[in-house]
């Protein structure tokens, strides 16, 4: 890998491609469920949920990715890459195995997992068509997140915006080839999405390592199981499980809050879609500048400037919040306009409208609990987030969401309130941790090291 380690990075250089890159991403989704939506509203909500069970497969990756990024993060601040390297390949090993047996699974399965969240028989067949097709592939989004992550640990993150940008594009010509008929050629409906949703991954996949082979001084590669050390193993799951343990927690909650939200009807769901792959877009300004916090606070910690660390985390805190505000603000002035590019159902626009309305509350608080868990992630301080985010999510958000949504009958705008009280409990306790600064006390980078020192 490489030899140097960056010196400093600057917020912007790191959150505009990290945005665009996450941009590009959502696109990726929300462009199904935009050409869907001239195929079949039906479509959509069969695709929507498939496309959360996915999610939240998608997840089980992360223990690995985000506990490699927690300690690449750290060695590399500190100049410490002599096991960078076996470390970086580990990690691709491990999510190699895994995202296999996932895509076989979700391939076997697909029937099974969509009837758990009780999807109605007239929209099984395009569901379970889709989420077989599609989940074949999520090995591939293991491999990617893992080469992923040993780019953007380095500020290689302009690379990875034009992987994400490429990708989009490829993708969005395959949806218009299968959707809407040109030349002649016949409509393939939801299953040529999942096809171009299939292609579009291989190609991103191959764009990753060609980047990194480009890139990085030694070739991403695997290790052979027997050669896979002990004490690397146990570093990247004691961080990475706790760590994506808040992301893994955070999805299953929206997977409990999906069945309730079915019980509301088909037009419910389908609102609940569109309007969060509107409000998507302001997720991702906050998801940018939480990944470009962590990865400048994980470096400076690694530098042992743990008093800049705090101050940098309290600032871009500060420009999370305003921004996320400001954006959920603009996006309820256009709502109407928004909406109307999926669908012209008046039910649906009327409660889109009032879902985004609710959104300009819930919006700052999620950037500010991205932000601070970034960074109490980066400090090494990676069993806390997890422990608040069990006890608000399933002990206040479905809660609530289930008394005001079902049981007092203010359907999704009682869901996304509760949503709302969930985040701002969480991001007041995780400020009030930051603020405390125990996580200052922690030397995970010495402990880190001389496990593998003493394996060695």
């Amino acid at each position: 890998m490489n030899t140097k380690a960056p010196q400093r990075f600057g917020l912007l250089s790191l959150t505009w491609p990290i945005f665009l890159e996450s941009l590009f991403g959502m696109l990726l989704g929300t462009a199904d469920t935009l050409m869907l939506s001239h195929y079949s509203d039906g479509a959509v909500a069969a695709v929507g949920v498939a496309n959360q069970i996915l999610t939240v497969v998608g997840l089980m990756f992360g223990f690995v990715t985000v506990g490699m990024g927690v300690i690449l993060n750290q060695w590399l601040g500190a100049g410490k890459l002599e096991d960078v390297d076996r470390i970086s390949r580990t990690a691709l090993t491990l999510n190699v195995g895994m995202g296999l047996l996932f895509s076989v699974g979700l391939f076997v399965l697909a029937d099974g997992a969509l009837l758990l969240f009780k999807l109605p028989s007239n929209l099984l067949s395009e569901g379970s068509l889709y989420l077989s097709i599609v989940g074949s592939s999520v090995f591939m989004i293991a491999i990617n997140m893992a080469l992923g992550t040993m780019l953007r640990c380095r500020g290689m993150v302009k690379e990875m915006m034009f992987i994400s940008f490429g990708v989009n594009v490829l993708h969005i010509i395959g949806n218009y080839l299968v959707l809407m008929e040109p030349f002649g050629l016949p409509m393939l409906g939801v299953e040529g999405v999942a096809i171009s949703t299939w292609i579009s991954r291989g190609i991103a996949l191959l764009a990753y390592f060609y980047v990194c082979k480009r890139r990085l001084d030694q070739p991403a590669a695997l290790l052979a199981p027997w050669r896979i050390r002990r004490t690397d193993l146990g570093l990247i799951l004691k961080l990475g499980v706790p760590s994506a343990g808040e992301h893994v927690s955070y999805n299953l909650s929206q997977v409990v809050i999906t069945y309730l939200v079915t019980l509301l009807g088909a037009a419910a769901l389908t609102t609940k879609i569109y309007t969060q792959n509107i409000t998507a877009f302001v997720f991702i300004f906050s998801m940018a500048i939480g990944q470009g916090t962590q990865i400048i606070v994980g470096h400076l910690i690694g530098k042992t400037r743990k008093e800049e660390a705090y101050h940098s985390g309290v600032q871009y805190l500060k420009l999370a919040v305003l921004i996320s505000l400001a954006v959920s603000v603009l996006i309820y002035f256009f709502a109407g306009p928004l909406l109307q590019l999926f669908t012209d159902d008046p039910e649906i626009l009327q409660l889109g409208r009032l879902l985004m309305l609710l959104s300009v509350l819930l919006e700052p608080a999620r950037a500010s609990n991205m932000v601070l868990i970034s960074c109490l992630n980066a400090a090494g301080d990676v069993k806390f987030p997890v422990v608040i985010g069990l006890i608000s999510m399933w002990g206040i958000s479905i809660p609530l969401a289930y008394l005001f949504g079902i049981v007092l009958n203010f359907g999704l705008a009682g869901i996304w309130i509760a949503f709302a009280i969930d985040e701002w409990v969480r991001s007041l306790v995780m400020l009030r941790r930051w603020r405390q600064r125990s996580w200052q006390q922690l030397s995970l980078l010495s402990k880190g090291l001389l496990e593998v020192e003493e394996a060695g």
